[in-house]
């Protein structure tokens, strides 16, 4: 698919190739979300060591894929604009980020999921929610997501048959809800070892 026919407005995509598509974007950003996190405070936490990130067994963080939900279908009729994606997508995971982050504070009496008051280039801080640093690398994230991997995975539905498509996405979607639902919910009801009990076994340290 060339960029032309990306760009045109006429470009339409059926419910069961979007459905796909959407469910491989959720899978894909909360990857990226996690190598960011575990490269960024490589260098944040002035350690010279690696920490793992996220609350799950796969490479894999929730918020960003949220944030990626609800950028893509945002942005999609305004993909022809680079510019104007980047401010929306800018300003998407910035309240993304400062809700969610707010709502963790409130609702788990002071718990932080992450804290920009701690962290280095923390211009633009909020309440230690979100800061400006971090929404720009989301904005630019965003433009490579819609320029580069949503091609590509619009390329990968029409190279695949539906049903090998839908199952890729499926399956890899289902993987990560399960290691959610059971890190969030069933460790927790019948008090078994979560994800992060599993990594400090093998030596891993989490960031505090």
């Amino acid at each position: 698919m060339g960029w032309k026919t990306y760009l045109d407005d006429k470009l339409k995509l059926e419910k069961w190739r979007w459905a796909g598509i959407m469910l491989l974007t959720a899978v894909f950003a909360g990857f990226f979300g996690w190598v960011y996190e575990f490269i960024f405070y490589y260098f944040d936490a002035g350690t010279g060591k690696f920490y793992m990130q996220g609350g799950n067994f796969l490479p894999w963080i929730n918020i960003y894929a949220i944030g990626a939900a609800i950028i893509v279908p945002a942005c999609w009729k305004i993909r022809k604009y680079p510019p104007l994606v980047f401010l929306v997508a800018l300003l998407i995971s910035g309240i993304v980020e400062f809700v969610g982050g707010w709502l963790v504070y409130t609702i788990g009496n002071g718990t932080r999921y992450w804290d920009y008051n701690t962290e280095i280039l923390n211009f633009g801080n909020i309440g230690g929610f979100v800061c400006l640093r971090s929404v720009l690398i989301f904005g630019l994230s965003a433009l490579m997501f819609m320029y580069l991997i949503l091609p590509f995975f619009i390329w990968l539905s029409r190279k695949m048959s539906k049903k090998a498509f839908l199952t890729l996405a499926i399956s890899l979607f289902a993987l990560i809800m399960v290691d959610e639902i059971y890190n969030l919910l069933a460790s927790k009801f019948f008090d078994w070892p979560d994800a992060m009990d599993f990594y400090r076994a093998l030596g891993w340290e989490y960031l505090t």
